[in-house]
């Protein structure tokens, strides 16, 4: 019986750890090329997480070793922009979007993050 609580205790210790969120994707699939090189990209996060640390966040997006980091957009809540630079040769941008984040734990709050899968961006005229 003892064993069966710890069991079921240290499984729900563990989940805690876990925390999850979501990461949506709000950036077009295509744009047309523009003279500056820069292209808005953005994306939404959510999580039911209650020991999750919202002041903690910080989303970046990730181009091959590169990363941008990502900024609150000024309306809504849970919104993250950020521009990234597409080269005038390229026409087709492989990213990714990664949150790093805090939660609360016992004794001190810990560290985790969420990778988003890899999207494309194809730049066109």
């Amino acid at each position: 019986m003892m064993k069966n609580f710890l069991a079921l205790l240290f499984v729900s210790v563990g989940l805690v750890g876990c925390t999850t969120g979501k990461i949506t994707n709000l950036t077009p699939t295509k744009m047309e090329r523009n003279s500056s090189g820069l292209y808005p990209v953005e994306m939404a996060w959510q999580s039911r997480e209650q020991a999750l640390r919202p002041e903690s966040l910080q989303p970046q997006v990730m181009i091959g070793t590169e990363s941008y980091p990502m900024q609150r957009t000024p309306l809504v809540k849970n919104r993250f922009e950020t521009l990234i630079p597409v080269p005038a040769n390229e026409d087709i941008v492989h990213y990714r979007f990664k949150v790093d984040y805090e939660y609360n734990a016992i004794p001190v709050p810990r560290k985790n993050s969420v990778m988003s899968p890899e999207y494309k961006l194809q730049i066109g005229k």
